[in-house]
């Protein structure tokens, strides 16, 4: 926050931390606090002045989502066993794999500068019917477009807790799912493709 110039840092743990949704982290710096002290808008439960003075005591000024503050404290015990490096090179590894099976399954990727976080196709079938099919089928959940871009996407997450075999059982279910359509798709073709990626031998 110091090295970017940031003063209010807002961020929640059901993404990079693996945890259901629930919870979320603020975090202010002196400039933030300062003006704190003079603002005057109505507020209850958004009160953060009110927060860190129960935060000093150990205390949190609301009933907190204890099982989910248990959740993130193993999460964060998993995180530190990897290696934060580890961790990142982790989810590069899944986005590499993610591509290269697309890819090969002659797969267009959506964005030009996609996130280690997320592969973003192009769908050659509508995509809503796709991502319903893999999850009533095999029980894979993909999510699909919003606006403009319904129907014509779906994305593959691979942040947070995701292994190797966890992405090779999405891309054999997207192979699956697109030949269920009627898509023409080798099968083994994205799975083969993805598992040199993680061999690095692609």
């Amino acid at each position: 926050m110091d090295e970017w110039g940031i003063d209010v840092l807002v961020s929640a743990g059901h993404k990079a931390l693996g945890l259901p949704p629930g919870v979320a982290f603020l975090a202010a710096g002196d400039k933030a606090w300062k003006l704190n002290e003079t603002a005057d808008l109505p507020r209850f439960y958004f009160d953060a002045r009110r927060e860190r003075e129960n935060q000093k005591k150990n205390q949190t000024a609301w009933t907190p989502a204890i099982s989910l503050v248990s959740g993130l404290d193993e999460s964060l015990q998993m995180f530190r066993e990897e290696g934060l490096e580890k961790v990142f090179e982790r989810h590069a590894r899944m986005a590499r794999a993610a591509r290269a099976g697309m890819e090969a399954l002659g797969l267009k990727l959506f964005s030009k500068s996609p996130s280690p976080a997320m592969t973003t196709v192009e769908s050659p079938v509508d995509s809503e019917k796709l991502t319903k099919h893999l999850f009533s089928k095999y029980g894979i959940k993909l999510v699909g477009g919003q606006d403009a871009a319904k129907g014509k996407i779906f994305r593959i997450a691979h942040l947070g807790y995701f292994d190797d075999f966890d992405m090779l059982v999405v891309i054999g279910a997207i192979e699956r799912g697109l030949h269920d359509l009627g898509w023409k798709v080798e099968l083994g073709a994205g799975l083969a493709a993805a598992q040199r990626a993680l061999l690095g031998t692609a």
